[in-house]
């Protein structure tokens, strides 16, 4: 992930805020993380160069997008629920993150081309009716219009290859979808959006699954924000 907030680096850690502070600091001294308070509410915590490179990941070392604090803790809210969940666990999926898939386009991101902003695998031989999908994971906090969010929806639900392929391989209307599932998790501000997009599609959003935001995924409101 870009980054996490450190009341998210506990859920991770499965430890009081007070310890992963503790860990944090211990990181920051091997020059592993940095961390600053770049918002409302806890610090965030990200990895440096160091830091990337100790856990073998390619990415270019930055601080989150201060643009992009809200999407990103959402997101992070959404892995750690997906991730809580005793079948997830128990069939051994796996989270491969918006990161991942840039990474893998090599900057070769165009305008018309959407990421998701996390994929779920489940292992072909999990032990669950879904074995061996791969579901596309949206976390939506705000309103885009109608028309913008089936578009997305379209292209999630007809891509064929993965991201980083050929051009070719895409779209290949004789292949199987590459996302069996697209799971949307909303705000009520985005939900109904979200909801009239999808019924726009008709017969194709059959693979859409729309569901509210898990607890904590909304950051803290700025000092002196309104309620």
């Amino acid at each position: 992930m870009y980054g996490v907030q450190l009341d998210q680096l506990a859920a991770v850690l499965g430890v009081s805020e007070p310890r992963a502070r503790a860990a944090a600091a211990r990181w920051r001294a091997r020059q592993h993380a940095e961390s600053a308070r770049l918002g409302p509410g806890a610090a965030w915590i990200w990895l440096t160069r160091a830091g990337l490179a100790s856990c073998g990941l390619p990415y270019a070392p930055a601080p989150p997008a201060l643009s992009r604090l809200a999407h990103i803790r959402a997101v992070i809210a959404v892995r750690l629920a997906l991730e809580s969940a005793a079948g997830y666990r128990a069939a051994g999926a796996y989270w491969r993150s918006e990161r991942r898939l840039r990474a893998r386009l090599g900057g070769r991101v165009g305008l018309r081309e959407h990421l998701p902003d996390g994929e779920v695998h489940w292992p072909d031989d999990a032990p669950v009716p879904w074995a061996g999908e791969c579901w596309a994971i949206e976390a939506e906090l705000t309103r885009k219009t109608v028309s913008r969010t089936a578009a997305i929806m379209l292209e999630m639900l007809n891509r064929t290859g993965d991201y980083g392929c050929p051009a070719a391989d895409v779209q290949v209307p004789s292949r199987p979808p590459r996302h069996a599932r697209v799971l949307y998790l909303c705000s009520p501000a985005a939900r109904p959006t979200v909801a009239r997009a999808r019924r726009a599609l008709g017969g194709a959003a059959a693979r859409i699954e729309i569901r509210p935001l898990p607890p904590g995924a909304a950051m803290e409101p700025a000092a002196g924000a309104g309620p």
